[in-house]
């Protein structure tokens, strides 16, 4: 299993990303209740909308059946089962994605 840390800072972003050879777009939005994360193919389209960031699971387990070939996971620097804060994002918030071995 391969994991890399997609590097993030604590503001709304919307970016290009390449996982499996496979290009797509991430936006990452701050809602009053937490951070939030749609999955867009190459051209913008919604793959996957509003999944919550939250640390203790991969975050697209249960969309298992779309076959995304990847997983997401949030990781905390603190202990615990927690959602990040509006400016821990990317500083003791990180975003990585689990791939296979090629």
């Amino acid at each position: 299993m391969v994991i890399t840390e997609i590097p993030l800072t604590p503001d709304n972003q919307l970016f290009d990303i390449s996982i499996n050879n496979i290009d797509y777009k991430m936006r990452i939005i701050w809602r009053e209740s937490g951070w939030f994360l749609d999955l867009q193919n190459s051209d913008g389209a919604d793959i996957i909308a509003g999944i919550p960031l939250v640390t203790g699971a991969d975050l697209l387990a249960q969309y298992a059946y779309l076959q995304p070939g990847f997983g997401l996971w949030l990781i905390s620097d603190s202990s615990g089962t927690t959602a990040p804060g509006q400016y821990d994002l990317g500083y003791t918030a990180h975003l990585c994605i689990t791939t296979e071995a090629a």
